[in-house]
């Protein structure tokens, strides 16, 4: 299982739905859209360069927000 998986199902087993698309831009570069959200209207939507480094940083954000008092 790579990384990014174990991150996305992660995410499912906290109750967020996610998806992940990839881009061509004009100029040729791919980049990947992953996004998360929960029934509650919580939300996430990170763009980057590589798969891996965008569910990173979603995990990162969910986990930022779940961490606030």
């Amino acid at each position: 299982m790579r990384y990014w998986e174990i991150i996305a199902d992660n995410l499912s087993k906290a109750g967020w739905s996610w998806g992940c698309v990839s881009t061509v831009e004009s100029n040729g570069r791919t980049s990947f859209v992953a996004d998360a959200h929960r029934d509650d209207g919580q939300s996430f939507i990170v763009r980057l360069d590589e798969r891996l480094t965008a569910f990173v940083q979603l995990e990162s954000a969910i986990r930022a927000v779940r961490e606030k008092p």
